[in-house]
């Protein structure tokens, strides 16, 4: 894959066009935006985010943001596989990481079931009830049917292929 290549795939566009509805802490937590951040957006934010600014933030394509800033990125960890099956990780602007999803068609069912990024690597509103998603559900099954699962069997299936997330990122941390 193209270190350079910064499009949308289509399954990525289609549920990033759809509105998210924060309805006051009742929501998905989550600002998409329309086009992966630019690579040098993407290295300031990662030197920032870590303190080391011998990083360049390649390793990640982030498409959207939770209210705080936390940054929602697909992770460039699988060589030559295509964007789509790279894993989804949320990196939260008070240091919170997870992987929340292991490639888009399971982050459009995490969706679907009303998690955003957020939502999906952390658990600090023990009184959050996920309400589905109607239009990201029609999204999922256009995209992803084979791959149907709750969020709770995403994130943790996420977090068994990838328990040392946390630990990689804070390792580059200074």
């Amino acid at each position: 894959m193209p270190a350079d290549d910064r499009q949308f795939p289509a399954a990525l566009a289609t549920a990033m066009a759809v509105r998210f509805d924060y309805a006051d802490g009742n929501g998905i937590d989550f600002e998409p935006f329309p086009a992966f951040l630019p690579a040098a957006e993407t290295t300031d934010w990662f030197q920032a985010w870590t303190g080391n600014s011998e990083l360049d933030g390649s390793d990640f394509r982030v498409f959207g943001q939770d209210g705080s800033g936390g940054y929602a990125a697909f992770w460039l960890i699988r060589p030559r596989r295509p964007l789509a099956e790279q894993p989804v990780v949320f990196l939260g602007s008070e240091g919170e990481t997870g992987v929340v999803a292991r490639d888009l068609g399971d982050f459009l069912w995490l969706l679907a079931d009303g998690f955003g990024p957020w939502e999906a690597a952390t658990s600090y509103e023990p009184d959050w009830k996920a309400r589905p998603h109607q239009e990201l559900t029609a999204v999922a099954e256009g995209f992803a049917p084979h791959q149907r699962r709750s969020a709770a069997a995403v994130i943790e299936r996420a977090t068994q292929e990838f328990p040392d997330f946390d630990d990689t990122i804070m390792a580059l941390c200074r």
